[in-house]
């Protein structure tokens, strides 16, 4: 009998080749997140941004981080649950020795290793180009990415529970990606919100993860607010926990 590291590691494979033959989900994954934060750059330039105690490169770091899981994890690991669900892959695997986590997050694995390895060259990449220097708290950071991998792939099977086809994945996936981009802190960092408004913004799935990002490059993110934004993630995984349990459907839908 394979183990379930075997099982899922061949899965994982499987579904990094059927990746790499899609050229849509390849400029999706790999070239979206990378191009996004030149494109809000210039916005960036033009923010107020030494009250709020942010630089442009702690700004432009969370948001390409949150461009990477939103595009290369969410966007398309939703596309490719519709996918495999409409070619009756899921349905089949299901017959086998595959539990249904295991053929969930077996099908993740490549969009999540992705997600990371990108989040760890953006990273990497805008400490050094715009001299941000060493994170002054690096777990806050490591907690983020973590707890927006997570996230975003149970958000992806969610919202491939409620997309009938493969064409409409790219329209049931936009609100999550509009809500994030702008409310999220990365076009606009909840700082420079009014209070209501960065109260409620506080509260979107994506938030926690770019606060605690912003947080680790900044350096003056208190232990409270930290604690608050993990509880909001972790809010935000159990609910979606449950409505994969309760909604995700493994055969095509009529």
């Amino acid at each position: 009998m394979t183990t379930v590291t075997g099982r899922m590691s061949a899965l994982a494979r499987a579904e990094l080749t059927l990746l790499g033959r899609s050229r849509a989900t390849i400029v999706t994954v790999l070239l979206v997140p990378l191009l996004l934060p030149l494109s809000v750059r210039s916005a960036i330039d033009g923010m107020d941004l030494a009250d709020a105690g942010l630089t442009v490169g702690t700004v432009l770091l969370p948001a390409a981080i949150g461009f990477s899981l939103l595009f290369a994890l969410y966007s398309a690991l939703t596309s490719a649950y519709v996918v495999r669900r409409e070619e009756l892959v899921l349905k089949r695997l299901r017959t086998g020795e595959l539990r249904d986590v295991e053929i969930l997050a077996g099908a993740a694995l490549p969009p999540v290793g992705i997600g990371l390895v990108q989040c760890v060259l953006l990273a990497v990449g805008c400490t050094v180009l715009m001299d941000l220097g060493a994170p002054p708290a690096p777990h806050l950071a490591v907690i983020g990415v973590l707890l927006g991998l997570v996230l975003c792939a149970l958000l992806a099977a969610v919202t491939a529970a409620f997309t009938r086809t493969a064409e409409s994945a790219q329209v049931t996936s936009l609100p999550l990606l509009f809500v994030s981009m702008l409310g999220s802190g990365m076009a606009v960092p909840l700082e420079l919100l009014p209070d209501r408004v960065a109260s409620v913004c506080e509260l979107l799935p994506l938030t926690p993860a770019i606060t605690l990002v912003r947080g680790a490059w900044t350096g003056d993110l208190p232990a409270s607010e930290a604690l608050g934004a993990m509880a909001v993630s972790l809010a935000w995984t159990v609910v979606a926990v449950f409505a994969v349990r309760r909604w995700f459907r493994w055969e095509p839908r009529r």
